[in-house]
């Protein structure tokens, strides 16, 4: 309320101090003539500075071929995965990947809606195990090809086959007893 109260009592001070007269008539026109008139152009005073332009060519190629490296060994590190360490590592991805993917490709052709939670708590799980893949990914490169993060990645590779493997024994077992008669059941 206080703000309020100031600001009326700044307005009662200056209400005579305000401009509420109109200016006289043709005022618009006499001001556009008054600027045609004036016909002084400004014209911007160039300096030319004929070395500048090869120093910004070669600063600008130094910029982009540091841009370029750095991006190029960004690349490099963010590839670092087991096929990176040796050839012998490079065979044993290469086997854990193809394991994996005929795995899924399996677990995916099972469409029986008993063995879907399942299917889908599988997945789930591969996920995570991916996650901390990439993770381990990236503790390799920093490690130096430690073996401690390689051994734990082969882990998480048997990891993955071992939840496949699992899955689809579970879902063998589950069509197993679909396909069992009740016992308990009478024929009439």
């Amino acid at each position: 309320m206080k703000k309020e109260d100031n600001l009326e009592d700044l307005f009662k001070t200056l209400q005579n101090d305000f401009d509420v007269e109109t200016p006289n008539t043709h005022h618009e026109d006499r001001f556009l003539a008054k600027l045609k008139n004036q016909h002084t152009e400004v014209k911007p005073v160039k300096k030319t500075y004929p070395f500048l332009k090869p120093l910004l060519a070669v600063a600008a190629t130094i910029v982009l071929l540091i841009t370029l490296t750095f991006t190029f060994q960004k690349q490099d590190q963010d590839h670092s995965d087991l096929a990176s360490v040796s050839p012998e590592m490079a065979k044993t991805q290469s086997f854990f990947t193809a394991t994996i993917a005929q795995e899924l490709k399996q677990l995916k052709k099972e469409n029986a809606p008993e063995v879907q939670p399942l299917i889908q708590d599988a997945l789930k799980q591969l996920n995570v195990l991916e996650a901390n893949y990439k993770t381990l990914k990236l503790d390799l490169t920093k490690s130096g090809n430690d073996k401690r993060v390689i051994y734990a990645m082969i882990s998480n590779f048997q990891n993955r086959i071992e939840i496949l493997e699992s899955v689809m024994e579970t879902i063998d077992h589950v069509k197993q007893l679909k396909n069992i008669p009740n016992e308990n059941q009478t024929a009439i």
